[in-house]
């Protein structure tokens, strides 16, 4: 990937619906290039989705809770469990494995307090678990989907290519 793959790498976690045409203006290329370069990162599994982002309070979801988990277990088997678990349950938003103290830690989205009780008592009847401790989001100061991106990932274009012949 090249500093143009950053920059349509940019443009498209700030706005992915505008035109290639676009896209080629803002990057310096014609559309086809830029058309063909997009194709790439999304074969490669370097762009993975392009979606729709949805204001939560205004769809519903509107109560944000960070759930930590302290597996009640460490086997492989626990782990496959809580993963499928966790990955059918809608209101997950996100989940990741943790260093420290917590083992896991989620991003639940939910309506309301009663809501989230629902999701609390489905979630600990998935596996075994030591602890879950939840933590109420009352205000979302900043929130975003877009990943910065390390100009170290990405070769100058004036430089050849690590393994390429000069």
């Amino acid at each position: 990937m090249d500093e143009i793959d950053r920059k349509l790498l940019a443009i498209l976690q700030q706005d992915a619906t505008l035109s290639i045409a676009q896209m080629a203006d803002k990057v310096g290329l014609s559309a086809t290039p830029c058309w063909k370069r997009v194709q790439k990162l999304e074969a490669a599994g370097v762009i993975t989705r392009r979606v729709a982002l949805v204001a939560p309070e205004k769809v519903g979801v509107g109560l944000s809770v960070f759930v930590a988990v302290e597996a009640g277990d460490h086997t492989p088997d626990w782990l496959e469990r809580f993963a499928q678990a966790v990955d059918a349950m809608p209101e997950v938003m996100g989940a990741y494995r943790m260093a420290g103290e917590v083992d896991y830690m989620l991003h639940v989205a939910v309506a309301d307090m009663a809501e989230f009780d629902l999701f609390y008592k489905r979630l600990i009847g998935t596996v075994p678990m030591r602890n879950v401790t939840s933590r109420f989001a009352m205000e979302r100061i900043k929130h975003t989907t877009a990943f910065p991106l390390n100009r170290a990932a990405f070769r100058d274009r004036g430089q050849p290519q690590e393994g390429a012949e000069e």
